[in-house]
């Protein structure tokens, strides 16, 4: 395959689906985007993966307490293209859409070739960039979506500029999940259009399972951490692609393999039609547990849940203080501590 996979009948062709099954997905594909990059579509043989990217009946199930927006981002958009939700960043959503289209994604009724607005331009770019220029708390700009990095390199390079130029911005943030399922699209010039002179610009990575990572995948991540870039990996906690310690612990391991420092574990939210693919708390934090005692410092994410409405994340890890005199070790057994 050379060209990514936007229909079900092409996802049958290749073989990714079976053709009797086209009928009744269709009520899916109607409602969310579909797109399958060749590089996915090499992997699925790996059901960690083929569960992320392949529609299914059970996205047409909602669920009491699920919403289109899960996250709030609507009552914090103060203008297109801006979420504000913490006093000292906001989000610039520059693009609605993606390079592929996942299952669980908790902007799944906002993003898509449907989209009303594909990508932030003209008057709406102006205003959402004069919104940060006439907000000096605003110290970091995450670049979202959809996925920046399906922008074009001139799109990419004049909106790095402008934001350049406002100077009480000093990071810049762009996340994405195009190196690991389109790498051939992270070209020199890509990476070259993300320079923001005298601003601190890092890369987040999403991928959720160690196949995710090949090798022309890390060869991409490589190009922006050669070119001075930090990369931040962040990972959905998914039922039956991610939710079983070893596959996590694989997954860790290969982003600090590849210089990739493993930021957050994020808890499924509550978006429609995605409860088969949502875990319990209490799952998470076991994995998070077992996962403690033995694997790097360097490996482990912060687990967090985005309060629903928009009231920001929190850590919900497992708490190892028993009691105000005594503490839980990664193995479970308990010590005295009296500061």
């Amino acid at each position: 395959m050379t060209s990514t996979l936007r229909t079900l009948p092409a996802l049958a062709r290749a073989g990714l689906i079976e053709a009797e099954r086209l009928p009744a997905l269709e009520r899916v594909a109607a409602q969310y985007a579909v797109a399958v990059t060749p590089a996915m579509a090499e992997l699925m043989d790996e059901p960690g993966v083929a569960r992320q990217f392949l529609p299914d009946l059970a996205e047409l199930e909602v669920q009491p307490g699920e919403d289109a927006d899960p996250v709030g981002d609507l009552t914090h958009m103060p203008v297109e293209g801006i979420v504000h939700r913490y006093p000292d960043r906001v989000l610039l959503k520059v693009t609605h859409t993606c390079a592929v289209y996942c299952r669980f994604c908790f902007r799944r009724e906002m993003v898509g070739p449907t989209a009303e607005v594909p990508a932030l331009s003209g008057k709406a770019l102006d205003a959402a960039l004069a919104y940060i220029a006439g907000r000096p708390e605003v110290w970091e700009v995450i670049l979202t979506g959809g996925d920046p990095l399906v922008l074009s390199p001139r799109r990419l390079s004049a909106i790095m500029g402008r934001l350049a130029k406002i100077e009480h911005v000093k990071v810049l943030r762009i996340h994405t999940r195009v190196p690991a399922v389109d790498p051939a699209a992270v070209t020199d010039e890509l990476v070259a259009a993300l320079n923001a002179p005298g601003k601190a610009v890092y890369v987040a990575l999403h991928a959720n399972h160690a196949s995710e990572l090949t090798p022309a995948a890390r060869a991409a991540c490589a190009k922006f951490v050669d070119a001075g870039i930090p990369m931040v990996g962040q990972t959905v906690l998914l039922k039956g692609v991610n939710d079983d310690p070893a596959v996590l612990e694989a997954l860790l391991r290969a982003m600090v393999e590849s210089r990739i420092k493993p930021y957050y574990l994020h808890h499924g939210d509550l978006a429609r039609g995605t409860s088969h693919l949502r875990t319990t708390l209490e799952a998470g934090q076991a994995i998070m547990r077992e996962l403690r005692g033995r694997l790097s410092g360097l490996a482990q994410p912060t687990y967090v849940l985005d309060i629903p409405g928009g009231h920001g994340k929190v850590p919900v890890g497992p708490d190892y203080l028993v009691s105000e005199g005594e503490v839980e070790d990664p193995n479970g057994g308990l010590h005295p501590y009296r500061p």
